[in-house]
């Protein structure tokens, strides 16, 4: 019996193991690196991941051998910046095409392929990688039928000014994402003129004694 036991408790242990480095969290390389991952599912002879910066292009990926193309005065990015913005230039049955803005960059994916794309798919969505807050908004795992995402969300461009963090369920399979789940908030930003800002409810009540205290002795 005791033979028995003893392969029993280290397959156990294995199995534990295996299923616990399955979920561990990886948090998502540059925003650049998960482009570079993207996967086009129509048929495409060749296309070049071009990243403007100042008015300079500089091809990032390039697949299919490369082709001449004529470069464009905008495009898309998956973190909004004013001095850059990425574009695809793509052959397709003899013609030049373009991907200049995040709906023909979802077309140019297609079916989500990995976790990049799934990301991906989900920025487009109006949900975010936050590069400065990697470990509760911008990192994931994944098991054999989903892919789960952390990311975050602006959610409040008035007083404060605030982020919120979710985990996104997204199957494997479809593509469709079949929970969110709310994490809550994790940056909340006042500035002087938001009437709720809790430092000026704070001096507020401070000053509110001090008042109280003059009209006493005004009194006596």
């Amino acid at each position: 019996m005791k033979k028995f036991t003893t392969p029993l408790i280290l397959l156990i242990f294995l199995f534990l193991g295996f299923s616990g480095n399955a979920q561990e969290k990886k948090n998502f390389a540059s925003i650049q690196n998960i482009l570079y991952e993207i996967v086009p599912n129509d048929k495409i002879d060749s296309w070049v991941l071009v990243y403007n910066s100042y008015g300079k292009n500089q091809e990032v990926k390039t697949s299919g051998g490369k082709k001449e193309y004529t470069p464009q005065f905008s495009g898309f990015n998956l973190f909004p910046s004013e001095d850059s913005f990425y574009y695809i230039a793509y052959a397709a049955g003899g013609k030049m095409n373009y991907v200049t803005d995040l709906e023909g960059l979802k077309k140019f994916i297609g079916k989500i392929d990995n976790v990049e794309e799934a990301a991906i798919a989900m920025t487009i969505d109006g949900y975010l990688i936050d590069e400065e807050f990697k470990d509760i908004a911008g990192n994931y795992y994944e098991d054999r039928s989903n892919y789960y995402l952390d990311m975050g969300k602006l959610t409040s461009k008035e007083c404060p000014y605030q982020k919120t963090h979710y985990t996104l369920t997204i199957n494997k399979s479809t593509g469709a994402v079949s929970q969110v789940k709310d994490n809550g908030t994790y940056i909340e930003l006042y500035n002087k003129k938001c009437a709720n800002n809790p430092r000026l409810l704070k001096i507020e009540k401070k000053e509110e004694p001090k008042d109280g205290a003059k009209k006493t002795t005004k009194k006596k």
